[in-house]
């Protein structure tokens, strides 16, 4: 696995995994946008991006990962953690922050996993599904 800064010829690579997950390219600008502020990481396997995360430090001076989207054929397969394990290790906060619905389980358990700790939640951004904030200190 290869994890490293998305460049502008992953974009559309990017895209359509992000297609192929939610059904729609509304994300294109801000994929696009993560890319040219060096705010995108992607995971490549076998000249296959696998997954990618965004982030962003506008949570409060902090750090936070608005996005972490795993290719389904390599889902369950370490690469949510991975991607997790270097943002902790490349953070530019000490204090990481990242969500997800209460549903997911998988990515709750990549948290957890991870040395994420839940930190709260928050109501009404999809309704019955409350987001979950999970928090992990970066040394």
């Amino acid at each position: 696995m290869e994890i490293h800064y998305a460049k502008k010829h992953d974009l559309y690579k990017i895209i359509e995994l992000d297609k192929k997950m939610i059904g729609s390219e509304h994300r294109k600008g801000e994929i696009n946008q993560a890319i040219n502020e060096d705010r995108c990481l992607i995971l490549y396997q076998e000249d296959v991006i696998a997954g990618f995360l965004i982030y962003h430090t506008y949570f409060f001076d902090c750090c936070f990962i608005s996005l972490i989207m795993v290719d389904p054929a390599y889902q369950r397969k370490g690469v949510a953690s991975s991607l997790l394990t270097h943002m902790s290790k490349i953070s530019p906060t000490n204090k990481l922050f990242s969500s997800t619905n209460e549903s997911n389980e998988s990515m709750k358990k990549s948290f957890l996993k991870n040395h994420f700790k839940k930190s709260g939640f928050v109501e009404n951004i999809d309704e019955g599904d409350p987001e979950i904030i999970y928090f992990k200190m970066c040394y």
